[in-house]
């Protein structure tokens, strides 16, 4: 009885043709890359260019985007952005260290605590059919005796077989082609089976006027909320970004250099408590 109500369950609550409408505005979606990314104008051309196609033809359907670069240069949050642009739900799941293709097919109903597949499982929290999926780690997917996960992603990724994508524990069909893949890799060591369905958009990482700019725009305000300051009680100048971004934060992404602009904010805060005056200012001296 149980097994069967969950079954039901299951199948009741999937979002068949249950389908949000695209809001493809190009002007829109460049406002919004513009507002959450920094630099990268190459990667925005291509997101707005992929945009364009999908307006013309109607659909979004039938390509699946591969962002790949260093950590930290924000692959993960284009992601998000891409679905803010186009009005879409967004799903996120990490495929690294998955080893069982149970977690993408699904496992069968005889199983005891059998589930669907994740994919299954993302539209139903989503509540339709067309979500941006976006496969995080995908370089990092692992092959165990248990079988093969990435070889199981190949129907999945395929615009050409995914519009009868079979999950063994629904057993039914299900419709994945209206669905947007976006996934991201930090290199190519990607089975070449599954690379080759896949358009590569490179994310190489940021020069300094380009971190400068992320700096002021994005990782500051977000250092001094975590620190639980006010604007009005730290300022740092600009010249003081560019020494920390030269001297001590010179890899590609940006991680490292909000972690040294958090160190910073930590000291004021030790200061601030200790009764010194308000503003503090920061320069390169200090």
């Amino acid at each position: 009885y149980t097994v069967t109500r969950n079954y039901l369950d299951w199948l009741t609550v999937l979002p068949w043709g249950v389908l949000t409408q695209d809001k493809i505005d190009l002007d829109r979606a460049r406002k919004i890359l513009d507002r959450d990314h920094d630099g990268l104008e190459d990667v925005k051309d291509r997101i707005v260019e992929f945009l364009a196609v999908g307006a013309m033809k109607g659909e979004m359907a039938g390509s699946i985007l591969l962002l790949i670069g260093p950590p930290g240069v924000g692959k993960t949050s284009i992601g998000k952005s891409v679905a803010e642009a186009l009005g879409r739900k967004f799903y996120r799941f990490s495929v690294g260290g998955m080893r069982d293709e149970a977690e993408i097919k699904g496992h069968r109903r005889t199983y005891i605590g059998a589930m669907p597949g994740k994919f299954v499982q993302a539209l139903k929290e989503v509540g339709s059919a067309n979500p941006v999926i976006m496969l995080d780690e995908i370089d990092k997917i692992g092959a165990s005796y248990q079988g093969d996960p990435a070889s199981a992603l190949l129907e999945v990724l395929d615009p050409e077989q995914n519009a009868d994508f079979l999950d063994h524990y629904l057993d039914v069909r299900f419709d994945l082609s209206k669905a947007l893949f976006i996934c991201t890799a930090n290199d190519f060591s990607i089975p070449s089976a599954l690379l080759d369905r896949m358009e590569v958009i490179r994310l190489s990482g940021y020069i300094t006027e380009e971190k400068l700019a992320i700096a002021k725009h994005h990782l500051w305000p977000r250092v001094l909320e975590r620190a639980g300051l006010k604007k009005n009680q730290l300022a740092i100048s600009e010249g003081a970004i560019r020494h920390v971004i030269e001297g001590y934060a010179r890899e590609a992404g940006v991680r490292n250099l909000e972690k040294q602009l958090g160190r910073v904010a930590r000291k004021a805060v030790v200061k601030i408590l200790g009764g010194a005056a308000t503003p503090i200012k920061i320069g390169v001296k200090e």
